[in-house]
């Protein structure tokens, strides 16, 4: 029996820019009680085919159907009994829907509270589920006393507490570590089994796809691969109407195959082979600089220490950045791989040892002088992009340079833009850009000024494969062609492949 059943859907959002469909004739069945997780990257289409489901969205075509109802049909009050009593909605965005002025428990327990369950049978069963997730000890909490994810984990409880027929979730674990969504995915697989709820999960985290019984990829608005779990085949490329099929994009990022390719039938397969495009780089195999040779040290540490009270992070380390190469600052969780960072922008000073960037000593400037050699040499992206919602990626890009004192060089702004591919999105405002896209605009912000060194704090946490890669394989050319010394801290095989330099934290 089909608990879900989308065809040909479509849907397309009118904005001040210009129309964006976000599906484009997606088509997908969900079995009743099957748990599908729903890959893909970042603007690919999931969290709208959720908020369809949800019926918090409404479709431009096709039909959506859910236990046999027209979803997009139902009426105001037939949908609100829909949402109130079959669905449990987890929203990525958490902290909508939770209400500052209740504690955990209460949280967990307002929606059994709605459908008439006791005062005390519901505080028990908020009580086990917080267990269940590792916040047995803080229901009293209110949010703000929770940090992200615990915050996050409180909403998954609140979304299951009625036992719902069909659950939704969407990225449930974007704000936590891998430890902690283990232990998410093991609690959301207890409990979808143990009541046989239709689970649809989108994420763009592959471990997501552990506790599924069927893995469904989508691209562009359309099913483009699935496999069960147990598919020892690997992935299934979909075959669209009239041939469409859609090739993984990290494959063609790795194989260099840029905006055109051939295909040729060869020996019973099909070879695409790209046109005009420049091969994938190699890792450890990276052309000189232009004006820069990679031998060139930028920045130096000798005898590194910092602590925080009386917690070690950083001993005796010395290192050189070199420019025109992308160095992986790697290590553990708390092995200070931010600390690093913060070190060497001059944003804190160290408890012992010396940083000297391009043979100004940083440790001896004061808080000024800091300042100054940040504005003029270094580039600071962080796990946060900071960008400003309401202004275009082109507006960003300018503000960065008017506060380095370079307004005015609109050309300068367009042109790094370009540089990391979104040339043709330079007007579009960063609310409506994809996280890939909003991490680009962040690397054009720190590289429009043209910095000796470039620092990123785990640029690719929060993206799908192919936009990591992508992101990787971006800043190892912008080492390249620019001179600067690209330092990543990172936990990510795919920048860590693309690195010339390793440099590893205890």
């Amino acid at each position: 029996m089909s608990a879900i059943e989308l065809k040909d859907v479509f849907r397309v959002h009118s904005t001040p820019e210009g129309d964006a469909a976000a599906l484009q004739g997606l088509s997908l069945r969900v079995d009743d009680g099957e748990v599908v997780t729903v890959l893909g990257p970042s603007g690919s289409g999931k969290s709208t085919l959720l908020r369809l489901l949800a019926g918090l969205d409404r479709p431009s075509a096709g039909v959506v159907r859910v236990y046999g109802e027209d979803v997009a049909k139902l009426g105001s009050r037939s949908l609100a009994r829909y949402r109130s009593s079959l669905l449990g909605y987890a929203d990525q965005h958490y902290a909508r829907a939770l209400a500052p002025e209740l504690s955990a428990r209460e949280l967990v327990a307002v929606q059994l509270g709605l459908r008439g369950a006791s005062r005390a049978g519901r505080f028990r069963r908020a009580d086990e589920l917080l267990e269940r997730v590792g916040l047995g000890s803080k229901g009293d909490r209110r949010p703000t006393q929770l940090s992200g994810g615990e915050q996050q984990r409180v909403a998954l409880c609140a979304a299951l507490a009625h036992r719902p027929k069909l659950f939704l979730a969407d990225e449930p674990t974007g704000e936590l570590d891998a430890a902690t969504a283990d232990q998410v995915y093991d609690m959301l697989a207890e409990l979808v089994r143990e009541h046989r709820c239709t689970t649809v999960i989108v994420s763009h985290d592959p471990e997501s796809a552990r506790i599924a019984d069927r893995i469904v990829r989508i691209r562009d608005g359309r099913v483009s691969e699935e496999w069960s779990r147990d598919d020892a085949g690997g992935e299934t490329i979909v075959v669209g109407r009239g041939g469409w099929l859609r090739l993984p994009e990290e494959l063609l990022l790795r194989a260099g195959i840029g905006a055109k390719a051939t295909a040729r039938f060869d020996d019973g397969s099909v070879v695409v082979t790209g046109v005009g495009a420049a091969e994938a780089p190699e890792p450890g195999s990276r052309s000189e600089p232009g004006s820069s040779g990679p031998s060139r040290v930028v920045a130096r540490a000798q005898d590194l220490s910092h602590h925080y009270g009386e917690t070690e992070v950083l001993r005796g380390l010395d290192l050189e950045l070199h420019g025109g190469r992308l160095h992986a600052i790697t290590g553990k969780s708390g092995s200070g791989k931010t600390t690093l960072l913060h070190l060497l922008a001059g944003l804190e000073l160290p408890a012992a040892g010396s940083i000297s960037v391009e043979g100004t000593e940083l440790t001896s400037l004061d808080r000024a002088g800091r300042a100054a050699l940040r504005r003029a040499k270094i580039a600071y992206v962080g796990q946060q992009a900071g960008l400003v919602p309401h202004l275009s990626a082109l507006e960003n890009v300018e503000l960065a340079l008017a506060l380095r004192g370079l307004d005015g060089d609109g050309f300068a702004a367009h042109a790094a833009l370009e540089a990391v591919g979104l040339g043709e999105r330079a007007t579009q405002r960063v609310a409506r850009l994809s996280q890939g896209e909003r991490a680009r605009v962040a690397i054009a912000r720190a590289v429009v000024s043209k910095p000796a060194i470039l620092l990123a704090d785990e640029p690719t946490s929060r993206l799908d494969g192919a936009n990591a890669i992508s992101i990787a394989i971006l800043l190892s050319r912008l080492a390249r062609e620019t001179g600067a010394a690209v330092a990543c801290a990172t936990h990510d095989p795919l920048v860590i492949e693309q690195a010339d330099t390793r440099i590893p934290l205890p």
